[in-house]
């Protein structure tokens, strides 16, 4: 068991414990810093597990890694394995463009730089969670004017900072940012002038519809 490889899931359910360690003094700042970057690079489940082998969490009974989204979420359901991952380690990376958004993309930045740029976006699904964590880095997300934006998450000697943002639309999708920060910067935002262009359409075409009917009595 100890042998098979990591997914992504493997890295996240470790960087969990470790961030909850922190905030219970389990760990001092440096101490985390340190293991989250051999999380990053570890290769093997059983590499994994020496990071988090003097905590408590441990020796417990191991649940099945989930995410139970808020009862006034999207009901899409999320993929245990994230869609996409965007890491930088002493370095910078960057999703922009126009790409087509997952309903889970993991940002980690250690010593380095994540830009998530949804304002061209495909948006395939109506919810996108995006998860972060951030040790001495900064990860920046930017989304449409005309979708949704919620955060949830905190920091140490760091900052987490989302604006909420509620679209007009109710077909719009719902952007979450969930994230960590340790001496570090997590942001969203909306780009002013940057909108969703399938989301208009779907509008005009419920206008049309509404209008043909209206016409047609």
């Amino acid at each position: 068991m100890s042998e098979l490889r990591a997914s992504d899931a493997d890295r996240d359910r470790i960087a969990d414990i470790l961030r909850e360690a922190l905030a219970e003094g389990r760990l001092t700042a440096d101490e985390h810093s340190e293991r989250v970057e051999g999380v990053l690079a570890a290769k093997t489940v059983g590499e994994l597990e020496v990071f988090i082998r003097d905590l408590p969490a441990a020796h417990e009974r191991r649940a099945a890694p989930a995410y139970t989204p808020a009862a006034n979420r999207p009901t899409d359901a999320l993929p245990a394995d994230p869609d996409d991952t965007v890491v930088a380690v002493f370095s910078a990376a960057v999703r922009k463009g126009r790409w087509r958004a997952g309903r889970r993309i993991h940002a980690y930045a250690v010593f380095g730089s994540v830009e998530i740029d949804l304002s061209e976006a495909i948006f395939e699904y109506r919810q996108v969670v995006i998860k972060a964590i951030s040790v001495f880095g900064n990860v920046e997300v930017r989304v449409p004017e005309n979708v949704s934006l919620r955060g949830t998450g905190g920091g140490v000697l760091g900052n987490f900072e989302v604006d909420t943002l509620d679209s007009d639309e109710p077909d719009a999708p719902v952007v979450y940012v969930d994230g960590w920060a340790v001496l570090g910067n997590i942001e969203g935002r909306p780009k002013r002038g940057k909108v969703v262009a399938d989301i208009l359409d779907r509008v005009q075409r419920k206008v049309d519809k509404g209008l043909r009917k209206h016409l047609d009595r």
